[in-house]
């Protein structure tokens, strides 16, 4: 029979609302079972007289867990892990223990890392070996870093020979290779056999794996040769041979290149599965389109945690401690960065003195630029991703962020430099504020796309710390500038 790993596929998600609904249902029984709980606590603190252990089997009890238990095995594994994420720790490590340990594995892969984090640290060796072991070879992988290394050497020595090679092959890879994000669960015919033998081969499958749109055609030394889509292979006459209607493939994915190319392929061409070779043209797996949203999902959701100055991916319920750990390190940039700001503020404090409108303006002059600055470095970061500039584009990009930002600076500083005359009847005072606005978005122009290259440059991601570093010089910078024109034309 055909190697076939798809025994775990659970039941339908559901639509986003509905599984908010739930969670709504899931915390409200929840809530139930506390209340249960605190009256078994009160009864047993005041006195023998009252049966505790008749409470705790009362019917409501009984049904609060029943009820749990009923909704979670009809839920999704997805659904479950978005359930458990929204839990406090108390609650998230009730609803775990009522789920049917078949299915530990699943929700594991699925939940966030902070969240399994604490759902390994609740369980014993032996459930981790058996959640793990259950699971595919690259969702196995997935898991490693996260497991303990005693659990690992025991899922080792309980996978079968081939699943054991796939999993060495699959941690192996770098977390941003196409190999790290590949599954094993493909296809494979040879070019001269009929799509008759094709159809029957296909058959002995109890199910097809996911995502599966195309077979792939492989020679004898299993080097890839072409595919056959599934809807060429339906409407064609079964006795074709397979090589006649095969196709070349959109894309071949090399194991060790970037997965960010996998993802600019699947989303120029609208893939759903593409093959994946080694140096050799062997066929060694596929990347799908599953795999492709998870990996576009998590930079994301790691680009703007990066953007906040938040070092990783944060559990909402997570300990106070840990919370800490998480936000520090740019906080304290930060609160460098604004004592900065402060100093610059002071080296003008007689001008504030001998004119309070300065103090009233100045945060207009700085909060404008670091908004000009953030768009600028957003647009860089966006085309940085997507793999449309290089390093060498940033003399062309600085030009034209300039232009931009001259424009914006006349125009609205032009507007706040009317306001100005207005409101403190000072026609030099508007003339410094359309110059500092000016010039300040111009800084933010220019440091919005030297950030973000030279980070690249430097092989760092360019959207870490971005947002702060930006803010930080368009306030100094900013400040500096307004009050420096400032003491230069109006006192």
């Amino acid at each position: 029979m055909p190697d076939n790993h798809l025994a775990h596929v659970a039941e339908r998600p559901e639509p986003r609302e509905r599984v908010q609904d739930t969670l709504a249902e899931v915390t409200a029984l929840l809530r139930r079972h506390r209340l249960v709980e605190g009256l078994i606590q009160e009864q047993r603190e005041h006195g023998p007289g009252h049966d505790a252990g008749a409470l705790e089997d009362s019917e409501v009890a009984r049904a609060t867990r029943d009820a749990l238990e009923a909704m979670l095995a009809r839920l999704h594994s997805a659904d479950i892990a978005y359930i458990l994420e929204a839990l406090p720790l108390d609650e998230r490590l009730y609803i775990w223990d009522l789920v049917k340990a078949e299915r530990d594995g699943e929700i594991l892969v699925e939940v966030s890392d902070a969240v399994r984090e604490s759902l390994i640290s609740s369980m014993d060796t032996d459930e981790l070996v058996a959640a793990t072991e259950a699971l595919p070879a690259d969702e196995i992988a997935a898991l490693a870093p996260d497991l303990p290394r005693e659990v690992m050497d025991d899922v080792f020595q309980h996978l079968p020979v081939e699943e054991r090679e796939q999993l060495r092959a699959a941690m192996s890879f770098d977390e941003d290779m196409v190999g790290a994000w590949m599954d094993f669960e493909d296809v494979q015919v040879r070019g001269d056999v009929t799509l008759e033998v094709v159809l029957r081969y296909l058959r002995r499958f109890e199910a097809l794996p996911t995502q599966t749109d195309q077979i792939f055609v492989v020679d004898r030394n299993e080097r890839l040769e072409g595919v056959l889509p599934l809807n060429r292979l339906i409407v064609s006459d079964p006795e074709t041979v397979v090589r006649d209607v095969m196709e070349p493939p959109v894309v071949k994915l090399l194991q060790h290149e970037n997965v960010e190319n996998a993802a600019s392929a699947f989303e120029r061409y609208d893939l759903v599965s593409a093959p994946v070779v080694d140096t050799n043209g062997r066929l060694v797996g596929r990347v799908t389109v599953d795999e492709v949203l998870d990996f576009v999902r998590e930079k994301s959701e790691d680009e703007m945690l990066a953007q906040g100055g938040l070092r990783g991916e944060e559990d909402v319920f997570a300990s106070v401690w840990k919370s800490f750990q998480n936000r520090w390190t740019w906080l304290a940039v930060n609160l460098v960065t604004a004592f900065i700001a402060s100093r610059v503020i002071g080296i003008f404090e007689g001008s504030i003195q001998r004119l309070v409108a300065l103090a009233a303006l100045m945060p207009i002059v700085a909060g404008i630029g670091g908004n000009s600055g953030n768009q600028t470095i957003t647009m860089i970061v966006r085309a940085v991703a997507l793999g449309q500039v290089t390093s060498e584009q940033s003399r062309q990009l600085i030009r034209k962020e300039l232009a931009v930002s001259l424009l914006n600076g006349l125009i609205w500083g032009g507007v706040m430099g009317v306001v100005a005359i207005m409101l403190y009847h000072q026609v030099s005072l508007g003339l410094v504020m359309v110059l500092a606005m000016t010039l300040n978005l111009l800084l933010a122009a220019l440091m919005g796309v030297l950030i973000p290259m030279t980070m690249m440059k430097l092989g760092h991601d360019p959207a870490v710390g971005s947002s702060v570093m930006i803010t930080a010089v368009t306030d100094s910078g900013g400040f500096f500038i307004f009050l420096g024109l400032a003491t230069l034309l109006l006192m």
